[in-house]
């Protein structure tokens, strides 16, 4: 009997109603269905009057969700999407995200198109894409007071109006270095099309395995964007008087104090894809980025009088 996990955004009318009506064909074919919402890898931000907000990454796996399933069905936004695959991480389940949103970047198809997808995957034609994760912690008084993991990105800056101040940052073995800007992101391959990269951060295919730094608005010429090995540990010492506030995917965050340091490391957790298709990068990049298209009419030859 296959079994199947449903992870839905219950904002969303649309998302709702899907993921009751697929949840009822699916039991119709003696499909066994459990099914959560994405709120459960929303972690929440801390407040001033209570900074800690530590949930350990494996407590996130929805009840009833277990290695047991085959697959499970992302039905949202790319917000949905971080917030599942940070949900079913430790159990590795693959996820066929479908899209309900807007840009859905990194969604593998549409409503539309959802029964024949799930279709297919129950038949076994399509495949399995992995991407890197990040373990993110902060440690205060070298206690871990909040980790997550990231599949986008990690952002520190000041709160709550943004301004310039410093970062000592140490990426593995060599020396920390100074870094004057509003914020810094750091990010995997699959963040690079995120945040890092409006920040002016390159696009990196998700196949290659390092993390990249990227200043946000640096108060200098020489801060750019910086690529290295993903096999190394990142520490982020605030060296400022003031609070920071650190933003994990865009739905996670956690106050960040002057002596506390934020640590980066890559996960043993992959996020996995169900993909429909032989992955192809640059065509995702094409139709959700414009990426490579022709900005320019070519104009036809023609025959002159």
């Amino acid at each position: 009997m296959p079994k199947v996990g449903i992870i839905y955004n219950d904002c969303k009318p649309a998302a709702c109603r899907i993921s009751i009506e697929l949840k009822e064909k699916l039991e119709a074919q003696n499909s066994e269905v459990r099914t959560a919402t994405g709120m459960g890898g929303i972690l929440g931000h801390s407040k001033p009057e209570s900074p800690v907000c530590h949930t350990p990454v494996d407590g996130l796996v929805p009840p009833g969700f277990d290695r047991d399933l085959d697959f499970g069905v992302v039905l949202g936004g790319d917000g949905t999407v971080l917030s599942a695959f940070r949900q079913v991480a430790p159990i590795e389940l693959p996820l066929l995200t479908v899209n309900t949103g807007h840009m859905g970047f990194l969604t593998e198809t549409y409503i539309s198109q959802l029964y024949p997808a799930v279709e297919m995957v129950m038949r076994g034609k399509c495949q399995i894409e992995e991407r890197t994760t990040i373990a993110v912690r902060v440690i205060r008084d070298e206690t871990t007071i909040w980790e997550a993991l990231c599949l986008n990105e990690m952002v520190l800056h000041r709160e709550p109006l943004t301004s310039m101040c410093h970062f000592e940052v140490a990426v593995g073995r060599h020396a920390p270095v100074d870094i004057a800007a509003d914020g810094i992101i750091i990010s995997t391959p699959t963040g690079s099309t995120a945040y890092a990269l409006s920040a002016g951060g390159p696009v990196i295919t998700p196949d290659v395995r390092v993390m990249q730094l990227v200043p946000i608005c640096p108060h200098s010429l020489a801060s750019r964007a910086l690529i290295f090995s993903d096999t190394e540990t990142v520490q982020v010492f605030p060296a400022t008087r003031e609070r920071m506030m650190m933003v994990v995917d865009g739905n996670a965050g956690c106050y960040v104090l002057p002596d506390d340091r934020v640590v980066l490391q890559k996960s043993p957790y992959n996020a996995r894809f169900i993909r429909l298709r032989a992955p192809e990068f640059f065509r995702v990049l094409r139709e959700k980025l414009g990426w490579g298209l022709p900005h320019i009419a070519k104009p036809t030859s023609v025959e002159l009088p």
